[in-house]
């Protein structure tokens, strides 16, 4: 069992307390927005076996059988397959979508083809692999998810009153639903840049207003004046709007898919996801918006925000089960998220040892004890990491989340 020594990613729209709330650390103004526990070479944990902190993807690539187990290293190389973070969102993240594990492939190789730099500001494709992620809150989670229904967005658009929305609107009630969709959000994004600054400013002012009155839309109208007072002006204010709002409450989780466009607006979580850079941005950015690429890539589908709360096992743990696809492709088997909530004088628990995973301490003092007798205690924020194939029994009043691999 290796304790984790973890960076904290300060991107400004991160909150500037609730990471360091988190892990007793001093508030020092500055937007701390994830902390990444894993072995993703941008920001590698660390580990301490004795030789000094080395980093988690070094050590893995020393012995990636030992440290992963024989089956993950089969299934997804002599990597960790997945990337766990703490998220702190105290504004708008950028509008997006990731791509499935072809069209990962595809971009990929097209854009090494065409002999465009891994960091060129205009790449696409960092890898080879899809991105789905989940995302459990620790606290209320504002975020925006997928399409709402075409009819329904057309009625809330209505409602701001805005001249130059009145063509959006009518397409919006066009049919089939898919096609109103794609026609919409590609003259959002194709639009002359002046005039669609106008339009969202008015739009958020609309919004603004609507959100302090008493109506079924109020928080929807709050959660998009809240993006565009983020983004005054930017295409992606409407872009946002053609998008479900959804409030998580703590504990509960959202998934995201391939081509499922979305945007975390508020809040600390725990977040998964495959070990993967793939991301093309639909507004709420300055960085490139390839929309050509982008709009083969959405899905343009409306669809309910899918909020998972934790399936209870027999052994306490509770697992954020996330969706089977019709096809191997469209499963996710790089990542699996549970939860222990344990209160005090809960029995002792073996964890499963199949796997390699990453143990997250959020609340009182998880302790871990292995075969040999070594013991490690985590406090709320520490985070430790488990070779496959070595035994843990977890001891302690705490809530714990496991990540590890689904094979």
């Amino acid at each position: 069992m290796d304790r984790l020594a973890n960076t904290v990613r300060p991107y400004a729209w991160g909150s500037t307390t609730a990471i360091p709330e988190l892990l007793g650390t001093p508030v020092t103004g500055e937007p701390q927005a994830e902390l990444w526990l894993g072995a993703h070479p941008g920001a590698p944990s660390r580990v301490d076996r004795g030789d000094g902190p080395r980093p988690l993807c070094d050590v893995i690539a020393a012995d990636p059988h030992g440290e992963l187990g024989a089956a993950a290293v089969r299934e997804f190389g002599p990597t960790l397959p997945f990337l766990l973070k703490l998220l702190a969102a105290a504004a708008p993240l950028s509008l997006q979508v990731h791509p499935d594990r072809a069209g990962a492939a595809a971009g990929f190789a097209a854009e090494e083809a065409r002999d465009i730099p891994l960091d060129a500001p205009h790449r696409n494709y960092k890898d080879t692999n899809h991105k789905p992620e989940l995302l459990c809150a620790l606290t209320h989670f504002d975020g925006l998810c997928g399409f709402r229904d075409p009819a329904a967005t057309a009625d809330l658009l209505a409602a701001l009153d805005v001249d130059s929305l009145k063509p959006y609107v009518d397409l919006l009630r066009a049919h089939p639903e898919a096609d109103a969709l794609r026609e919409v959000l590609t003259a959002v994004l194709s639009a002359d840049r002046a005039a669609m600054a106008e339009t969202a400013v008015a739009a958020g002012a609309a919004a603004e207003r609507l959100a302090g009155q008493e109506g079924p839309h109020r928080d929807d109208y709050a959660a998009y004046a809240f993006v565009a007072r983020h983004y005054p002006g930017d295409p992606g204010v409407i872009a946002a709007m053609l998008l479900n709002h959804v409030r998580l409450q703590p504990g509960e989780a959202l998934y995201l898919g391939a081509g499922v466009p979305h945007a975390y607006l508020d809040g600390l979580g725990v977040e998964i996801m495959a070990n993967s850079d793939n991301v093309l941005r639909c507004g709420l950015t300055p960085k490139h918006i390839d929309v050509p690429e982008l709009l083969r890539v959405v899905r343009f589908e409306p669809s309910v925000p899918g909020v998972l709360r934790p399936e209870a096992g027999p052994d306490g743990e509770e697992v954020y089960a996330t969706p089977v696809g019709e096809t191997a492709a469209e499963s996710v088997d790089e990542f699996r998220l549970s939860r222990y909530v344990r209160p005090v004088g809960a029995p002792p628990h073996p964890l499963d040892a199949r796997a390699p995973q990453i143990l997250l301490c959020t609340a009182g003092t998880a302790r871990l004890r292995g075969d040999d007798g070594e013991q490690l205690s985590l406090a709320q924020g520490e985070s430790a990491f488990v070779r496959a194939g070595e035994h843990a029994v977890l001891d302690g009043a705490c809530t714990l989340f496991r990540a590890t691999v689904a094979v």
